[in-house]
């Protein structure tokens, strides 16, 4: 058979590197993995029996790096599913560091960490991970039709996607084949399995054009998969039917479908338990420095691209559209920090894999602080923190961007106990404070 994965146990034990005073220093040096391993006192000791995990795909990418790190400080084992098309293996190391260093005060033994480099469409590859994780005595039974099999998996997160609005107008198959089939084939597996708890990334962008218009948040019950009816801010009893209002790109559409389609499964088979998250615009990083956004290629989200400008790397930022419905004419936008973003996360498995914890096997979330900034906001921002002055070159709007988008976050306060706690300085901070441990990024780490 051929071998499929990579794992990395990480076995660590917090007794025994209570040395460690700097994490940022180990990690800012080119450290070999067996150093860093040495360093944290990794034993390389086997899960026990009954150890459950939660599966993340795409873990170590930005938005998955660090729900990976909160995962670990939440208590939760982790297995990571990551091919390395926007992320880096670096990342790993760091996230086992600043682990290790959370749990070290207390003495407590840090949770597992295994990464399997596969690209979660690899059926075969995923199903040869999976295969590692069933209990002892699992077997192939059928259950109405459908197998059942006993995992260590209690819970995924699925981040792997492609993410770029203007990309995905230019190659919209590629998305669709990714996001979409993907998808039903992930949940085809995890089924096989009996994993059945899953939190699913999805994105502010299935509202689509709905932020140009009257509302000035967000709210869940504007992009519903099923009749709703809910009280509205005068207490009105309103009626929202299945179907999207004007989205405006692939990317969008791709978040759209894969929200319908874990909807009707809820319904087919009421057994799932599924949150689909709608992040707004997740900016900053894990306060440390250690971890941050270097996407591979050119960058697509904002703040990426003005800090190249404040690194000189580009000359200036290309501020698309100055004509909007804003305080100074450019777009408005949720700036959620990234850390609130991951901490969410949290909230949403913890309330999908307790019984009697869901409202129904299918809900949505909006994730944003409720509060819109301009794009020279952000810039203004990042210039205050970095104290560098960012060159602007004004063009059009760009095909596929809208107006305004701010979240009406109140459900995942209620529901899920959950509230963004930073701010756009705060994430600004961060991102300079990256900057500054990582002048030439992940690459120079590896």
């Amino acid at each position: 058979m051929p071998s499929y994965t990579i794992s990395v146990d990480d076995g660590f034990d917090s007794s025994r590197s209570a040395s460690i005073s700097s994490a940022d220093s180990l990690a800012s040096s080119n450290t070999a993995a067996s150093e860093i391993n040495a360093y944290l006192g990794n034993d390389g000791a086997e899960p026990q029996v009954d150890e459950k995990y939660i599966l993340v795909t795409g873990g170590l990418g930005y938005i998955g790096s660090h729900t990976t790190l909160e995962l670990l400080k939440a208590g939760y084992n982790v297995i990571v599913i990551d091919n390395f098309s926007n992320s880096y293996s670096a990342v790993l190391h760091r996230i086992r560091i600043l682990a290790a260093k959370h749990y070290a005060p207390s003495g407590k033994r840090m949770p597992l960490l295994r990464l399997h480099n596969i690209d979660y469409r690899n059926v075969s590859a995923l199903k040869a991970v999976l295969d590692l994780y069933a209990e002892s005595d699992w077997t192939r039974q059928p259950l109405n039709g459908r197998s059942l099999a006993l995992s260590k998996v209690i819970g995924v997160i699925h981040f792997a996607a492609y993410k770029a609005v203007s990309e995905s107008i230019q190659y919209p198959l590629r998305y669709y084949a990714n996001n979409v089939s993907g998808l039903v084939e992930f949940c085809t597996v995890l089924e096989e399995y009996g994993i059945k708890t899953l939190v699913f990334s999805s994105s502010a962008t299935v509202y689509g054009t709905l932020p140009s218009g009257s509302q000035d948040t967000l709210r869940e019950e504007l992009c519903v998969h099923k009749e709703e009816r809910y009280t509205d801010d005068d207490g009105s009893i309103q009626s929202s039917h299945a179907g999207c209002n004007g989205i405006t790109n692939p990317y969008g559409r791709s978040k759209w479908m894969c929200e319908a389609i874990l909807a009707d499964l809820c319904v087919s088979d009421p057994s799932w338990n599924v949150v689909a998250l709608r992040y707004f615009n997740p900016v900053g990083c894990d306060p440390s420095g250690l971890l941050g956004e270097e996407p591979k290629g050119i960058p697509n989200n904002l703040v990426p691209v003005v800090a190249k400008v404040v690194t000189g790397a580009l000359p200036a930022l290309q501020v698309f559209g100055t004509d909007y419905e804003s305080k100074d004419g450019t777009a408005v936008r949720d700036f959620i920090h990234v850390t609130d973003l991951a901490k969410g996360h949290i909230a949403a498995l913890s309330k999908a894999t307790s019984k009697g914890g869901m409202k129904s096997p299918f809900r949505t979330f909006n994730l944003g602080t409720g509060s819109g900034h301009t794009v020279l906001d952000v810039v203004h921002a990042m210039e205050s923190s970095s104290g560098t002055s960012v060159s602007l070159k004004h063009v059009g709007r760009r095909e596929g961007d809208i107006g305004s988008s701010v979240a009406r976050a109140r459900r995942a306060e209620e529901e899920l106990g959950w509230k963004a706690e930073k701010s756009l300085h705060d994430a600004a901070r961060d991102v300079c404070n990256f900057l500054t441990l990582n002048p030439e990024g992940y690459e120079a780490h590896r």
